[in-house]
């Protein structure tokens, strides 16, 4: 014992001291042991655990990755709990945070064990940490399931990203490679056996000459050829400019003509009394105050409220309120003021304000529930509305509605028709068709190339993310429906485009650059 102390005393090794206190939470001298040369770096249940501490990083990285890159859909995350839940809250910012303090975590523990093995010390994980880990990987696992089983349309996402950052993932792959290269090479040294050795060097080997292939395999519509890019496509706000603005009231349209858009889509509903109105949802509760106004009635139907009783309804305080985008910009007090005070809008209205700015527009229509005045007569209500009291320029209204499509276009001709999904060229055309709405998921440069020749152009939604937004650029795109127009409008040319050229020489030098490195490390 007096030894020991003598040593903790005169030995000091302040960093090792540091690690092993992080790590093991011992903090003192004769509590750690060094590694034989030839032995082990830890105990038999050290090592059966280690690959768990692995795991834990991987599948958080892996989770925060997908995550991360689902922010697009973030807004729809949240509405999405909003209708089971019945409040709203950002879960969606919650589980990214939570997310991004579990993966720095693991990255922690992680140097830390790389940082003791490189001093030769034998590693011995806290039972806190132990706990943790398993905490870490349980959370991650669970959470990527749920992700696959109740949003299925995510995977999509996460492989039109790989389109967009594979490159750059490979980058920064190679670069926790060389990272490695240290540890892996100073415990293949110190490993007294050759079956060791090759245990230890050869799955790394194999993984970095899988990582220096991976490029022959990889594709990206922005990387392309100079000259080759198309037009930028063209911006409709999604119910105007929710982020600036209460969704599909009036200040929302303007804000979005007021930043450069090119169109305008909203949600069209039927009032009892026959009157079309904006409203997306189902109910009154989530976009007006009518729990304050008709409490009785805050969760009966929009459409069964005539249309005095909506204009009574403030339509713009939960905006301030609740904040329904993650990373919402501050408003000014002019701003704050004009959301204070709007109220529902008509489509009438609606359209007036498209026409005199020249701007297209696009709505879904919402049939009325049953024993409603005109749910057999909602379509006919909006035509009215369209074509005799707004009167809006027919070139500028993308019909979607896809029921008595022939009637439309016998009473209303001039339309440009519109169709939700994929079909056939030739279908489309017999049917006039001359727009595909596509939800984002759908995208494909070949589909879209193949529409373009056939004079049908694609507009994709809800488009938020400038790599989603430059992705759809680079694939030929002719319009998108977005939540941000105010971000999208000033990018000047697609993130991540680059020549063929360029990437050959990135992928080249990325690779020549880690071999050396690496090779230099084991020499040394």
């Amino acid at each position: 014992v007096v030894r020991r102390r003598l040593l903790q005393r005169y030995e000091h090794q302040p960093f090792i001291s540091c690690l092993a206190g992080f790590y093991s939470c011992r903090w003192k001298r004769y509590q750690r042991e060094r590694t034989e040369p030839g032995k082990c770096c830890c105990s038999t249940r050290e090592c059966m655990f280690f690959p768990l501490l692995v795991a834990a990083f991987c599948f958080s990285l892996v989770f925060l990755y997908v995550w991360g890159e689902g922010k697009n859909d973030y807004n729809g995350f949240d509405w999405y709990n909003y209708g089971n839940l019945g409040f709203w809250f950002l879960w969606s910012l919650l589980i990214l945070v939570v997310a991004a303090v579990l993966f720095t975590y693991m990255s922690l523990l992680l140097v830390l064990a790389m940082c003791l093995l490189a001093e030769g010390q034998q590693l011995y994980l806290h039972w806190s940490h132990k706990i943790g880990t398993f905490l870490v990987l349980g959370f991650s696992l669970s959470s990527l399931f749920a992700l696959s089983f109740l949003w299925r349309d995510h995977r999509k996402t996460v492989r039109l990203s790989f389109q967009v950052t594979a490159p750059y993932l490979h980058l920064g792959a190679i670069a926790i490679m060389v990272l490695l290269a240290w540890p892996v090479a100073l415990h293949a040294i110190r490993a007294d056996k050759k079956v060791t050795q090759v245990i230890i060097v050869g799955p790394y080997l194999a993984t970095l000459l899988i990582l220096f292939l991976i490029p022959l395999g990889m594709y990206s519509p922005c990387i392309r050829e100079m000259g080759t890019l198309g037009p930028k496509p063209a911006l409709i706000g999604h119910r105007g400019a929710p982020m600036l603005a209460p969704e599909n009231t009036e200040m929302s349209f303007l804000k979005t003509i007021e930043h450069g858009g090119d169109g305008l889509e909203t949600d069209v509903t039927i009032s009892y009394d026959g009157v079309p109105f904006l409203m997306h949802d189902d109910t009154l509760r989530r976009t007006t105050n009518v729990q304050e106004v008709y409490p009785n009635d805050a969760g009966k139907a929009a459409a069964f409220f005539s249309w005095d009783a909506l204009q009574k309804l403030n339509a713009g305080t939960w905006f301030l309120k609740n904040k329904p985008f993650v990373g919402m910009r501050s408003l000014s007090k002019a701003d704050q003021n004009q959301a204070m005070n709007q109220s529902i809008y008509t489509l009438s209205s609606f359209l007036r304000l498209a026409d005199s700015h020249n701007k297209l527009v696009i709505f879904d229509l919402y049939r009325p529930p049953e024993k409603h005045p005109y749910r057999n007569l909602w379509l006919r209500k909006v035509l009215d509305v369209i074509l005799k009291e707004s009167k809006i320029k027919r070139h500028l209204v993308l019909w979607l509605h896809n029921s008595v499509r022939s009637f439309v276009q016998s009473v209303a001709p001039g339309f440009q028709h519109t169709m939700g999904r994929k079909a056939p060229v030739e279908d489309l055309l017999k049917h006039n068709i001359v727009k595909l709405n596509l939800v984002y998921t759908d995208m494909s440069s070949e589909d879209i190339r193949k529409y373009a020749e056939a004079n049908i152009t694609t507009n994709f939604y809800v488009v938020n993310e400038p790599w989603l937004y430059s992705l759809a650029w680079c694939s030929g795109a002719h319009s998108v429906t977005t939540n941000a127009v105010h971000l999208l409008k000033d990018l000047s040319q697609p993130l991540f485009l680059m020549t063929p050229q360029q990437y050959n020489t990135m992928w080249i030098l990325t690779d020549l650059t880690s071999a050396f490195l690496i090779s230099l490390i084991f020499a040394l």
